[in-house]
């Protein structure tokens, strides 16, 4: 069972920070990337940041140069560092984890429950 917790978010005024946390846990062999999704109300879902097990990163470019994303490999946690925060960034933010439980076995897709911010004006 693998199970992905997000924390940190809250409500911040524009141009404040919030710090976000996904902790994966479970039968984990080996997580291949984790990543942050978000979904406005009336929006479609769409990806914000992504790291690979390598340490490559790739940002939305709505939010470069103002959100990093990084990883505690030891803990199997993620981390969104949001600075400058806007009012269009106010949204529930996910947690995604591709991983597999155990050595050749299938890749799987999890979720995190989600997290909201909200950036007021």
């Amino acid at each position: 069972q693998v199970q992905l917790v997000e924390s940190g978010g809250g409500l911040v005024q524009a141009g404040g920070s919030l710090r976000l946390s996904c902790a994966a846990s479970g039968s984990i062999f080996s997580i291949n990337a984790m990543g942050w999704y978000r979904q406005a109300p009336g929006k479609q879902r769409e990806l914000v940041a992504v790291i690979r097990s390598g340490g490559s990163t790739m940002y939305a470019d709505s939010v470069k140069g103002r959100f990093t994303i990084s990883r505690d490999n030891a803990k199997n946690t993620v981390y969104l560092q949001m600075n400058s925060l806007k009012p269009e960034d106010t949204a529930v933010y996910y947690c995604n984890a591709n991983f597999q439980s155990r050595p050749g076995s299938p890749v799987y897709n999890d979720w995190g429950q989600g997290t909201q911010v909200t950036v007021s004006s």
